[in-house]
């Protein structure tokens, strides 16, 4: 079973003013839920993980864009420092592909795959495929339904966020980071119709920046 750190529903969160945020979005956020040292050392911790439990094998680590590309870096960062200093190291091979679900702050219930059609490459190999957040899981239940196409010989999936919402399929990935509450979340490249990607920490949204950046 996968360990995570969970973030209570009463979580008050941190005071915006602690924190170094863009100017431009002052005006936008609640509060910062998780501060971006804390985002990284549970980072570090996952990639310690999987550099114990998959040692030896050749990884594909697939990126899920958008959102997936911070902690796509960082946590490749960590493995490969990791990979320098330990006695166990991973081969590492790298692609990408993007999935689009959401209009607004609302999931469509129908996700769009961009970039699935190169993924011949993972055929016959061990592939770690990361993301920012799983909510519903559905979108994660479609894009291991198009992996599985390509036969690769295992399929591992890693995630910063898991929200704990009703609208749960009950879906888990084998690794993520931070269980949360059922809030609209932006920052370290969750973004909100493309804005707050450039915000390193991860922030509840004000209903007036929904209203403000909705197309």
């Amino acid at each position: 079973m996968a360990s995570f750190l969970q973030i209570s529903d009463d979580e008050k969160g941190h005071e915006l003013g602690l924190f170094c945020i863009p100017k431009h979005y002052e005006e936008d956020l609640d509060r910062v839920l998780i501060p971006h040292g804390l985002i990284m050392d549970r980072t570090e911790r996952l990639a310690r993980d999987i550099i114990r439990d998959m040692g030896g094998h050749h990884i594909v680590a697939l990126c899920v864009l958008k959102g997936g590309y911070k902690f796509f870096a960082d946590l490749l960062d960590f493995i490969k420092a990791l990979n320098q200093n330990n006695d166990k190291s991973v081969p590492l091979t790298v692609d990408f592909i993007r999935l689009k679900s959401y209009s607004n702050d609302r999931s469509t219930n129908k996700v769009k795959v961009i970039g699935g059609d190169e993924l011949s490459a993972l055929t016959g190999k061990v592939t770690v495929s990361l993301q920012d957040i799983v909510e519903t899981g559905k979108t994660m239940e479609t894009l291991l339904a198009l992996l599985n196409e390509y036969n690769p010989k295992m399929v591992k999936v890693v995630s910063l966020l898991v929200k704990r919402t009703p609208r749960s399929s009950g879906y888990r990935p084998d690794y993520f980071g931070f269980e949360v509450p059922d809030k609209f979340l932006v920052g370290y490249a969750l973004d909100y119709n493309e804005y707050f990607r450039d915000l390193s920490h991860i922030c509840v949204i004000t209903e007036h920046a929904k209203e403000k950046y909705k197309v």
